[in-house]
């Protein structure tokens, strides 16, 4: 009898799903076709499915197979549809009933012994499950956490397709994963590993990160090694804002699009902080690859992308990623497809302030070459450079503030004052969606909002002048003079607030390295 059954998978795409249909047709005659544009791993899941069914004493009928993957012009990819696909064969040849079969999503990689394997993009096929009015999503144990966040769907964690069949024949009852999501959220908001109150000294450091909290700026460390560059930025994600339910859920999507979501994992509800390597790649970073997928400034959506040794990156890895900086999204385009990732993070980078690393320390000498310095720094765009609002050097830390007994500001105390500070900017901007923080104002908005008096329009020439900035840098200073005012509860931009968002670009390589 000739049998055609559709079961359902999904495939991603950017960070959300599209619904896959897998039909399966069994007729009379002896071979299998798979079509659909599936890829390499999708055509080796003949072999898998095989040897898996026979395993839990089910077979592949030894009849003509027709599997059609619609819509045929999108190309799937990975090896996740080996469910669906056995599914439909059981279906359509009899095996198992296939009343209530295409109510459900199913995605999972087979094991030869039956066993499920897990899968990536669990959370974005469930929202797209339930969008499309599914009962229910089937998927291997280790991502049911991740899918049960997503409510008023049906959420069941399998370890073997034995018993899936049995789900569907009625002899075995599966019992959906429960999250209560809000309380998994607020439960694990503030639990940030580092705090603030570790770091002995370093108030000025300190001061300049409480100021890029609050306004969303991009940092820059300079400083000899061992000045405690990385151990600041790693602090940074404990003083922002906590995430919003929403940002959260955002951020999660692409985790698990990137397959970064451990067992234990349902939703993400702190920062992220990433902190690639400099030998990365540009796909590495931005995202892309053959088959596109999120890079690191996506992963650090919402958060924080640590970059060490900025100069030791590759030029064009840097470059790639000035315009996602400025966007907060980043666009992938193929001859077939164009995916985009959000891609608004804090960029917070620390370098050496020379190959050496003690150029301008209080107590080593530097041996480079003249010149090297300048070098050194060239290494890095003007543009790049100027899209980072904040540059500040670090010093070594004297022995006496390391030895002295007292504890430092707690990072809560910090965190209070820039949720203080990003209210004010909530309620500035609440007109604009798109900007939701003074680092993220346009041109047009900075001449709006931030008026400057005569004498704050004179400190800034002379600045200007001295430093011979660029007209990036001029919005820079006024931006990051507005969150300094923002912190202090100033309505207006006063000299005094100038004055410190001035010193945050001495950095500026035209003064720097005697260039």
């Amino acid at each position: 009898m000739d049998t055609l059954v559709k079961t359902y998978g999904s495939a991603i795409i950017g960070v959300n799903a599209i619904t896959i249909t897998v039909e399966v047709n069994i007729d009379t005659g002896v071979n299998y076709y798979l079509v659909g544009l599936p890829d390499s791993a999708i055509k080796e899941s003949q072999q898998r499915i095989y040897a898996a069914l026979k395993n839990v004493g089910f077979r592949v009928p030894g009849k003509a197979i027709t599997i059609n993957m619609a819509p045929a012009d999108i190309r799937k990819e990975g090896s996740a549809y080996d469910l669906t696909i056995a599914l439909g064969i059981l279906a359509a040849s009899g095996q198992i009933k296939n009343e209530g079969i295409g109510e459900y999503i199913m995605m999972g990689e087979l094991s030869l012994d039956g066993g499920l394997q897990p899968i990536k993009g669990a959370l974005p096929i469930a929202i797209e499950a339930r969008k499309k009015g599914f009962k229910g999503f089937i998927l291997p144990a280790q991502n049911a956490r991740e899918a049960a966040i997503v409510d008023s769907l049906e959420v069941y964690g399998v370890k073997s397709i034995s018993d899936v069949i049995g789900f569907f024949n009625g002899d075995k009852k599966l019992l959906p994963e429960k999250i209560n999501t809000r309380e998994e959220f607020f439960n694990t908001l503030n639990s940030y590993e580092f705090d603030f109150s570790d770091v002995k000294g370093q108030e000025n450091i300190k001061r300049a990160l409480e100021i890029a909290a609050a306004g969303g700026h991009n940092v820059l460390l300079i400083g000899p090694p061992g000045a405690g560059k990385t151990m600041l930025a790693k602090r940074l994600p404990g003083i922002l804002p906590p995430l919003s339910l929403h940002e959260a859920l955002e951020t999660t999507k692409i985790h698990s699009v990137a397959g970064k979501m451990g067992r234990e994992d349902a939703l993400l509800s702190v920062r992220p902080y990433r902190s690639p390597h400099h030998t990365i790649s540009d796909a590495g970073l931005v995202g892309g690859g053959t088959y596109p997928m999120p890079g690191e400034i996506s992963l650090a959506h919402n958060g924080v992308l640590f970059l060490d040794e900025l100069p030791e990156f590759k030029r064009t890895v840097l470059e790639v990623m000035r315009q996602p900086m400025e966007d907060r999204v980043v666009t992938i385009s193929r001859a077939r497809l164009t995916v985009e990732y959000p891609a608004s993070f804090m960029l917070v980078a620390a370098m050496n302030p020379c190959p050496c690393g003690y150029y301008n320390h209080p107590e080593k000498d530097c041996s480079c070459a003249p010149g090297m310095v300048q070098r050194y720094l060239n290494r890095i765009s003007g543009p790049l450079l100027d899209r980072i609002d904040i540059h500040v050097e670090v010093v070594p830390v004297p022995f006496g503030e390391l030895s002295r007994m007292t504890t430092a500001e707690k990072s809560a105390v910090i965190r209070d004052r820039v949720i203080e500070a990003r209210k004010i900017q909530e309620q500035r901007y609440s007109e604009h969606k798109e900007v939701h923080c003074n680092a993220q104002m346009s041109s047009k908005m900075l001449r709006e909002l931030c008026q400057i008096d005569q004498q704050g329009n004179l400190l800034l020439k002379t600045a200007m002048e001295r430093l011979s900035l660029s007209a990036r840098a001029y919005d820079r200073i006024i931006k990051v003079s507005r969150t300094i005012a923002d912190l202090d509860a100033s309505d207006d931009i006063k000299p005094e607030h100038l004055a410190e968002a001035i010193q945050y670009r001495s950095l500026d390589r035209e003064n720097w390295g005697g260039g």
